[in-house]
């Protein structure tokens, strides 16, 4: 994307956490549909959600899912209201009850966040934990008790920079929420039991929810669920339970067919560890700048740093936004900056950063 400022045109650099870029590609054609969808003369925004029109959209995105991740038929895709937030409560209420106990790994402010809402439903065991130190690195040693319902991760951490490298193995029913890192590298998506993940990252805009759930772990709890958060029936009405949101829905599968045009995940996950080396590299080569997370943790979607210098920050931040790069503050938790290196971002818009890091060392 550019904007022209003056005669001079200036190149934006998005790398922004979320909502994050998408693939041009992406924009343009949602635009059009905005205006007149598949020269039907009606905004994709006026089709009722039940139409064969919308109807074709949501297949296309669920079937897309289904082929990215290789999914096998236990699996149902779902596209669903309320972003990753809802399914902190969801996730407990559909397979959690009271007297049962869930393990939740506790690596950041999501995850923190999803394990205090299980703790409504029933008991919660925080089986491992890296607060005391910020989150500066995903725990390694830990065991998850046998009687544990489900063990809940969060795979990549957006705020700290952290990402699970290895998934855990587990005879538990494995819950993970890839809200950050959905569709970036290759992983066994069938051993997990329930995937969720908010789209605003690597698969849409936000206001809606990816749900991927093995249908055989549901229905195992006496809880009387409400009819709108009981997954079976959503699966029942394809996502169509109530009306969904149909823009959203759209994009995503505009994304994901772009996703697929470009080589799927095995690709895609080539580009994002090209790109995270380039801006790691230079972090470490870097007299300036520091990482902020352990080495072997580090996340590939979020690159998090600070300088040695904290006085130096803002005078590069400034640096950075004259140079079209937008979105790097780093959350407040941590300071510094946050250079988010989703699937979309052209590995061009890294080597921006990285040139500028350099130049700004030569001028201090």
């Amino acid at each position: 994307m550019s904007t022209n400022q003056s005669t001079t045109e200036v190149v934006i650099h998005n790398f922004n956490a979320g909502p994050s870029i998408l693939p041009k590609s992406v924009f343009e054609e949602a635009a059009a549909a905005v205006l007149n969808f598949n020269n039907s003369g009606l905004s994709i925004l006026e089709f009722g959600h039940r139409t064969p029109e919308f109807t074709a959209v949501m297949e296309e995105a669920r079937s897309l899912v289904k082929e990215l991740m290789q999914l096998d038929s236990d699996h149902e895709v779902l596209f669903l209201h309320g972003g990753a937030s809802t399914q902190f409560m969801q996730v407990p209420m559909n397979l959690l009850d009271t007297k049962d106990c869930a393990a939740y790994t506790d690596t950041g402010v999501w995850g923190h966040k999803a394990l205090v809402e299980a703790k409504l439903f029933g008991k919660v065991e925080v089986v491992c934990s890296s607060r005391e130190k910020n989150y500066t690195f995903i725990p390694k040693d830990f065991a998850v008790p046998n009687d544990a319902k489900y063990l809940h991760i969060t795979t990549n951490n957006t705020i700290y920079g952290t990402q699970w490298q290895k998934i855990p193995k587990t005879s538990n029913t494995l819950v993970a929420d890839m809200s950050s890192d959905i569709f970036s590298r290759v992983l066994d998506f069938n051993s997990f039991d329930l995937i969720y993940a908010g789209a605003q990252k690597n698969m849409g805009p936000a206001g809606v929810n990816l749900v991927v759930v093995n249908k055989n772990i549901l229905g195992k709890i006496k809880r009387a669920i409400p009819t709108i958060m009981d997954y079976r029936n959503h699966i029942k009405e394809g996502s169509m339970l109530n009306t969904p949101p149909v823009f959203a829905v759209y994009v995503c599968m505009l994304t994901l067919r772009w996703l697929k045009s470009i080589g799927g995940v095995a690709a895609v996950e080539k580009l994002n560890n090209e790109k995270a080396a380039l801006l790691y590299n230079a972090i470490d080569d870097s007299t300036l700048f520091i990482g902020t997370t352990a080495k072997e943790d580090r996340s590939k979607m979020n690159v998090c740093f600070v300088m040695k210098d904290p006085s130096l920050e803002a005078a590069f931040l400034k640096l950075a936004e004259s140079k079209g790069i937008i979105g790097i503050k780093g959350h407040r938790s941590v300071g510094g900056f946050r250079a988010s290196l989703y699937n979309a971002l052209p590995i061009s818009s890294v080597q921006a950063l990285v040139d500028t890091m350099k130049a700004f060392k030569e001028d201090v």
